[in-house]
């Protein structure tokens, strides 16, 4: 089961109009261009997604756009700090036809590690949809252990993990611990991809793929394919734009890459503001130096 999920899968950026509403058809069309750049799935309704600001329905309304006019598979982002609100999420995603939820570890709460066992599986025992599990600290000031993630790992509904803490030490501990499971340990950072593809990770859930999907599956089929000197050359190459996609806060960066680069993007939402002029310079100098512009 947790083999169709591999490889590169944009975090898609939520698109709004000037009057802030969701833009689903420029949604549809960012998720077309994806798609005929290869990657393998996408996920809607993540951070770079903004969920943290958008309604219950608009949620809804983006899971079902996605699955709508996605011919690859749909991971769509679930998560709350509410489990009842994840469940409600993940149940509506199932119905919509997603093949797969990412659900981020509660935030705000800080729940102990017991707390995370029983959010999970309470959530993976009342909706029968693939789950996978996003563990980001530095978002949400919980980090899940290795030893929670491999417990997790044996009920059959949780089938991976998006491992965003960049700690390779950590990664193998996850990797050895969940060897035995169908279990799949996929980047959440895309500068860990290479790295953590080297220590068993067999793909990223993505920022950059917004604006160059092509490069990053050509840098993980490299990989796949023992080009190893190939994936280093891309891996470098979009090394500076990976960078400064993060010199603000994410999806900042990336949402005013996406809109220099033709593709529907729209303002940010409170709390979160455009770039500072210098931020905005340095993005346009790596999107140069990358050709994504000219």
């Amino acid at each position: 089961m947790s083999q169709k999920f591999r490889g590169v899968i944009p975090a898609l950026i939520t698109p709004f109009t000037a009057d802030n509403q969701v833009d689903v058809e420029g949604f549809k069309r960012n998720i077309e261009f994806a798609i005929k750049n290869g990657v393998s799935a996408i996920v809607p309704c993540g951070t770079t997604g903004e969920a943290a600001t958008l309604s219950a329905l608009e949620h809804k309304k983006v899971t079902d756009a996605a699955v709508e006019v996605s011919s690859v598979p749909v991971i769509a982002g679930t998560g709350s700090n509410n489990t009842a609100e994840a469940i409600e999420y993940s149940k509506h995603a199932a119905d919509a036809g997603a093949a797969g939820v990412l659900l981020i570890t509660p935030y705000y709460n800080k729940p102990t590690q017991n707390g995370l066992i029983a959010h999970y599986e309470k959530i993976a025992d009342s909706v029968d949809i693939p789950m996978i599990l996003y563990n980001v600290p530095g978002r949400t000031s919980v980090d899940m252990s290795a030893s929670t993630i491999a417990e997790l790992a044996k009920h059959p509904n949780i089938v991976g993990i998006k491992e965003a803490t960049g700690d390779m030490g950590k990664a193998t501990e996850i990797l050895s611990k969940t060897a035995d499971e169908d279990f799949v340990l996929l980047s959440g950072d895309d500068i860990a991809t290479l790295p953590l593809m080297s220590l068993g990770a067999v793909g990223v859930i993505s920022v950059i793929s917004n604006i160059v999907p092509n490069k990053m599956v050509q840098m993980v089929s490299a990989f796949e394919n023992g080009n190893l000197a190939e994936a280093m050359k891309i891996h470098y190459e979009l090394a500076p734009l990976m960078k400064v996609l993060f010199v603000e806060t994410n999806p900042g960066p990336i949402k005013a890459a996406a809109g220099l680069a033709g593709h529907a993007a729209g303002p940010l939402r409170l709390p979160l503001v455009s770039l500072q002029p210098s931020s905005l310079e340095a993005l346009v100098v790596e999107l140069k130096k990358c050709g994504v512009l000219k």
